[in-house]
């Protein structure tokens, strides 16, 4: 943990750093005897926690946190001779607030508060990296995933998802079918299904999914089943076992 001192007295500078030499893994930067030394050592070496007096000259500890930026001010621990500042100090969100002369024990006991907070500090940052990294996957995942990359008569085809109109099961294979043109591509059709958005994509058959926006009616048949007409005339029979994804499409 890394600490700045700001304490107008050499004697009470000197007794905090061998206080907090006996504490495990704290490294004292700086110590500053007024508030401009005090802002100025902040700013330079930005520490994790501030040990600061309250009377100094220049600046007082609390116009100290006032000068620094928000978010440039680190956990603060006052340590004074007077205790009428307890509740501003507080007020200010000082982490603790240590009466001199205050042992070995006490202080001990704030460097301990310091630390938990500082490993708090760690996980948020953590949790928040790991939160970032999966919502930018997501992200790449997502635009990965809005197209079809199809090898076809030596070609490389770029297909987006939205150019489809239906696609059919065939053997190992799925025939994608845009316009007049058809491709094959050598996966499972639930494979392919897994991929599409079913806001925009339903399946009517086992071997057979449409793209809802180039449906244009459909009409039912004695057997409860429909006809799906898509807008180019062709027309696709939906079995009973999947008319629910198109029941679920007209009562949207």
């Amino acid at each position: 943990m890394r600490v700045v001192i700001a304490d107008d007295e050499a004697l009470a500078r000197e007794k905090l750093r061998l206080m907090l030499s006996a504490e495990r893994d704290v490294q004292v930067l700086a110590e500053c005897g007024d508030g401009t030394e005090a802002i100025r050592s902040v700013t330079a070496c930005k520490p994790d926690l501030l040990m600061l007096d309250i009377h100094m000259p220049n600046f007082d500890g609390f116009e100290v946190l006032g000068k620094l930026p928000a978010d440039e001010v680190p956990m603060v621990i006052f340590t004074t001779a007077y205790d009428r500042h307890a509740v501003r100090a507080f007020e200010a969100h000082a982490l603790d607030y240590l009466l001199k002369p205050f042992d070995q024990e006490r202080l001990h006991d704030a460097v301990g508060r310091a630390r938990a907070e500082l490993l708090k500090a760690d996980d948020r940052e953590a949790t928040r990296r790991i939160l970032n990294y999966l919502s930018e996957t997501a992200r790449k995942h997502v635009r990965s995933e809005r197209r079809l990359v199809i090898k076809s008569g030596g070609r490389v085809v770029f297909l987006n998802f939205e150019e489809i109109d239906w696609l059919e099961a065939a053997a190992n294979y799925v025939k994608i079918n845009v316009g007049r043109q058809s491709y094959l591509l050598r996966k499972g059709i639930g494979e392919i299904a897994e991929k599409l958005d079913p806001m925009q994509f339903v399946r009517i058959h086992r071997s057979t999914i449409v793209n809802v926006e180039r449906i244009k009616e459909l009409q039912p048949v004695n057997s409860g089943e429909y006809i799906v007409v898509l807008k180019d005339g062709k027309e696709l029979s939906c079995s009973r076992g999947y008319r629910a994804g198109l029941q679920q499409l007209i009562d949207a």
